[in-house]
């Protein structure tokens, strides 16, 4: 997307929230001039929260000062939430200590920390209620809200990809979760195995994003075309997605 359409995104996020949800952009890029013009657009058009992924740093072997002056420079600047996100693109993983040292900044609130599981445990012990730590994978989400106490699934595809507006599914046992009823909060979530593995088996390792758009379509949702470098769907690969579709047990 374009810087343009880009802000023109989060102007859509929060007029179509109006108030009824809060509202996270990511205003992740790695021109930290652009990334900090969106994210004052972001706090200038009502956005509740940003999250930044933290940047490739070529040949930087000792990043901790890096990282907290890079995520320093964002709460130099605005009043809203920051989340920080880390994930393996960067060409490393932010450390817990180095995490740790920068949720003592102003405005950091959260984490994606899309990392090996025992590091997000580390983190998560490390800083307590001081900001909510979340991890991509909606596979680890329920015992994590079991063991961890976790509280946030932060920025990723599952809640749209597997519930439509007739099955929350997610929803319901992240809620039977939160009241502590974890027995049945696991039936309701392998209840979506079957999603789940209608997504794996027909997801091209080439075309993630391609096949999610298709996804969102097949949902009735908006999913449209992906922009070139990425891979477009065949038409053998749209008939195989459709066909595991319609078996998978999604209520439409």
């Amino acid at each position: 997307m374009s810087l343009e359409e880009r802000k023109r995104n989060f102007e859509i996020a929060v007029d179509e929230c109006d108030g009824k949800a809060g509202v996270i952009v990511s205003v992740s890029d790695q021109n930290l001039d652009t990334a900090l013009d969106l994210a004052q657009h972001a706090q200038d058009c009502g956005a509740d929260y940003i999250v930044v992924h933290a940047p490739v740093l070529s040949f930087v072997h000792d990043r901790g000062e890096v990282l907290y002056q890079y995520y320093k420079a964002f709460c130099d600047r605005l009043d809203i939430g920051i989340a920080m996100w880390s994930h393996p693109d960067s060409g490393y993983l932010m450390q817990p200590e180095e995490c740790a040292r920068i949720a003592e900044l102003p405005n950091i609130v959260a984490i994606k920390y899309s990392v090996p599981r025992e590091m997000y445990v580390q983190l998560t012990h490390m800083v307590g209620d001081k900001i909510q730590v979340s991890t991509s994978s909606e596979d680890e989400w329920l015992d994590n809200i079991e063991e961890l106490g976790w509280q946030l699934y932060l920025c990723s595809s599952p809640p749209y990809h597997l519930q439509t507006r007739n099955d929350k599914r997610m929803d319901e046992y992240t809620r039977l979760a939160f009241a502590g009823q974890f027995e049945e909060a696991r039936r309701v979530r392998d209840s979506l195995d079957p999603v789940r593995e209608a997504m794996a088996r027909t997801r091209p390792a080439d075309k993630p994003q391609a096949f999610g758009k298709y996804w969102q379509e097949l949902l009735g949702q908006v999913g449209g075309r992906v922009r070139p470098p990425m891979l477009e769907l065949t038409e053998p690969e749209k008939a195989a997605i459709r066909d595991v579709f319609g078996n998978c047990g999604l209520n439409l």
